[in-house]
């Protein structure tokens, strides 16, 4: 019998009635004996995800306030399912131990509040499987860096999990070792999380630990799509992607998996499939690490992703490319003020850096653009350093893109054609993708038109 782990998105597990469908995926396959919850997630577009309000209650109870109205909706959440599903369940028992950790632990952090909508949907979907959970604060393991102890982990959920046979494993959070990564730290202070969505990659962990033949993750979309559907709607589904091209599409705007769920799995040589539990008979998207080299692929391209809100820096000074060291006093002002760049496209005497608008705007601002523009200018003594914002960022990502003549000439008259002034080009070393940058404007236009000449045609939409 080969070993099937599947992880549910908290849109999958939102209510009575999706618990239910999930379940009945589970016991269509025996091969399912794993699955990893997340917690409830929105029932409709008003609704709010029981691990918001966990937060919600942890920032109240941070700041010595009462968080009874919140609680209040979480814990009438989890009674609600309980009472639709007629589980016989000590319900009253795992919310008031929750309330009691929040309490204790609002001074040091909110990993335990933001942790129980996960801690206590397994609890739930366990019993409605008939299936034991195991706690993942007992076998997931973070040192104390707060970096996953992969050896600890691997080892001690791989044998607990082995001996059951069949269980339900908790997303998004474990447990800090102890000094020296001996023992654990105990109580509700210890728990540990993952970043939000991180219950991908606990599902991933598991998989890992057990040899599973296939990591499923279940979600409410029919797997990854070639592009965001609110810009194309009816955008196909990729059938398979790489590891290496999921990595693109995501880091450059598509969120289906969190990113870091990839990493257990790709360096066991395990798959990913992406199913809808909408339509559990689709056959989603499957992730692996290499393609079949015989396969044709169904289209040109694999996915185009994209996000707004970049800034481009363009710095010139003639006789740059004989200079020494200058791009290294560049990049030393973004280290002082620990700022990152996506990209740094350059010529001979200009060189650019796109920088994300978050460093500039709101409340996390760490620096004026215009105070960039004088430090990078007085770092390398610039002729000229000036910025244009409002950008957008698009990957074009293929495998078989580096292997195709034409494919930029004909990425390049798809945006002329429907009027999309290109800002900026760059194509990634490895020649998966092809990057360009146009105004925030442009950005829907531009990938419908780059969808249209890979692809096929667009169907009409507004904006």
């Amino acid at each position: 019998m080969s070993v099937k782990v599947s992880k549910f998105g908290g849109s999958s597990l939102a209510d009575a009635a999706r618990m239910r469908r999930a379940a009945a995926i589970v016991q269509a396959d025996a091969d399912r004996r794993y699955v990893v919850p997340s917690a409830p997630g929105k029932r409709s577009g008003e609704d709010r995800k029981v691990t918001d309000l966990l937060y919600t209650c942890h920032d109240l109870a941070k700041q010595g306030l009462s968080f009874a109205e919140p609680w209040g909706l979480v814990a009438e959440r989890f009674e609600g399912i309980v009472a639709e599903l007629g589980l016989d369940v000590p319900i009253d028992g795992w919310l008031e131990a929750a309330r009691a950790g929040i309490d204790t632990t609002a001074a040091s952090g909110p990993d335990f509040a933001a942790s129980r909508g996960e801690a206590i949907n397994g609890k739930v979907l366990a019993a409605l499987l008939g299936w034991e959970c195991v706690d993942a604060a007992e076998v997931v393991w973070f040192g104390q860096r707060g970096r996953l102890d992969e050896a600890r982990t691997y080892r001690e959920l791989g044998e607990r999990l082995r001996d059951l046979g069949r269980a339900v494993v908790p997303g998004f959070y474990g447990r800090m070792s102890g000094p020296g990564g001996v023992g654990e730290v105990a109580g509700p202070a210890g728990v540990k999380t993952f970043s939000r969505g991180g219950s991908d990659v606990t599902g991933a962990i598991v998989a890992r630990s057990v040899g599973a033949a296939v990591y499923e993750n279940w979600t409410d979309v029919p797997g990854l799509l070639i592009t965001d559907p609110r810009i194309v709607p009816g955008a196909y589904p990729i059938e398979v992607v790489t590891y290496k091209e999921l990595r693109e599409l995501s880091y450059s705007g598509a969120r289906v998996l969190h990113e870091d769920a990839v990493f257990p799995v790709r360096s066991a040589g395990i798959p990913v499939r992406i199913l809808s539990t909408l339509e559990p008979g689709e056959p989603g998207t499957m992730i692996v690490a290499a393609a079949d080299p015989m396969a044709e692929p169904v289209y040109e391209i694999t996915g185009i992703a994209g996000r707004s809100g970049f800034t481009a820096f363009t710095i010139e000074k003639a006789m740059m490319n004989s200079e020494i060291g200058l791009g290294m006093r560049a990049l030393s002002v973004l280290d002082r003020h620990a700022i990152s760049f996506e990209h740094m496209p350059s010529g001979v005497d200009t060189m650019t850096l796109v920088i994300d608008d978050a460093y500039f705007d709101g409340a996390s601002a760490v620096i004026a653009r215009e105070g960039l523009v004088g430090e990078l200018k007085a770092a390398v003594d610039a002729d000229l350093v000036d910025f244009d914002p409002s950008i957008s960022l698009i990957a074009t990502v293929g495998r078989g893109m580096k292997r195709k003549p034409g494919m930029a000439a004909k990425l390049f008259a798809a945006l002329a054609d429907s009027g999309v002034n290109i800002r900026m080009i760059d194509q990634g070393s490895s020649e998966l993708n092809i990057t360009v940058g146009v105004d925030d404007a442009d950005y829907a236009g531009a990938v419908r038109a780059i969808y249209a000449a890979f692809v096929g045609a667009v169907d009409a939409v507004s904006g």
